[in-house]
């Protein structure tokens, strides 16, 4: 079932709804040690799940398998995700194709991270320019079957220098045929809140599911946030600095963070909410319950 659909149904009924990441592990008892961990959530009744996939699709077949395995043996619908970076349209319409076969019909395109931390396109690493161009190839060569799924940044690919561009950007990519959003991770809800306004004052119509990704340790953490280029609010760092060689008092922290700024989304409109898990399933479950989220389970999807 295409993911749109199952979005548009929750937000006409006013009703909230969350999704987990997860990323391809790279050994094979990673691998079962992440299907048990799913088959755990999946009964947090997640909208959907969706799978990350290695730069250059080197992960291509595994994160199918993931997706595949995840909708036919735990019942929940996967979102497949594909980079075009460093890649050609002959491994695109093959992995297009096999999730098509396998009854996969929800795709995340983006572009991808480039190369050694490089910030412009090189034609050498593949037939693909930008995440607008995988969505127009998806679309023209296969009509309406997949839901596709593109990427919004709140402060800019790159930097809040970027923020009105990318949106220009994100309304490209609905008139080539996206159908949703799911944002960067990020921790300043206010910002968050204005850029979805100006968003909708740009035209974009698309449902816009924010990223979250509770915090688990100090060190990746800064990382992370270095890495995409986030701008945190100093009261989270001035909370995390006597604390950052306490792993569990920076996750109950970190808990603590993302179900205040799930309260605040709601109470500014926004019922759809993506966890980025990194695989772990602790945080995400206690945010859920923090919040009131979490189904009975006569209620689990």
């Amino acid at each position: 079932m295409k993911l749109i659909d199952k979005v548009n149904k929750a937000l006409e009924d006013d009703r909230c709804f969350w999704s987990f990441e997860y990323f391809p592990p790279k050994t094979q008892q990673g691998v079962m040690n992440l299907y048990d961990r799913i088959e755990r959530m999946c009964k947090l009744g997640p909208l959907f799940i969706d799978v990350t996939w290695r730069w250059g699709g080197r992960s291509s077949d595994l994160t199918l398998e993931l997706c595949s395995n995840s909708q036919t043996v735990y019942g929940v619908e996967a979102n497949m995700h594909m980079t075009c970076t460093n890649t050609n349209f002959e491994l695109i319409k093959s992995a297009l194709d096999k999730a098509k076969d396998q009854g996969v019909q929800n795709i995340l395109a983006l572009r991808g991270d480039l190369p050694d931390n490089s910030v412009e396109f090189d034609p050498s690493v593949g037939e693909f320019k930008y995440a607008t161009d995988l969505v127009r190839y998806i679309r023209q060569s296969y009509g309406d079957y997949f839901c596709i799924s593109v990427a919004g940044y709140p402060e800019g690919c790159l930097g809040p220098e970027d923020i009105d561009r990318d949106i220009e950007y994100l309304k490209a990519k609905q008139d080539e045929g996206a159908n949703m959003v799911v944002t960067q991770l990020f921790y300043d809800v206010d910002n968050f809140l204005v850029w979805v306004d100006k968003c909708r004052k740009a035209g974009i119509t698309m449902p816009i599911l924010p990223g979250i990704m509770p915090i688990q340790n100090y060190g990746g953490f800064k990382r992370m946030t270095d890495l995409c280029r986030i701008k945190v609010p100093q009261e989270i760092w001035d909370r995390l600095e006597p604390i950052k060689d306490d792993d569990q008092a920076i996750k109950d922290y970190g808990i603590e963070v993302a179900a205040q700024m799930i309260r605040q989304m709601q109470a500014g409109g926004i019922r759809g909410f993506h966890f980025y898990t990194i695989n772990l399933e602790r945080s995400t479950r206690l945010v859920l319950e923090r919040v009131g989220l979490v189904p009975a389970v006569s209620e689990v999807r």
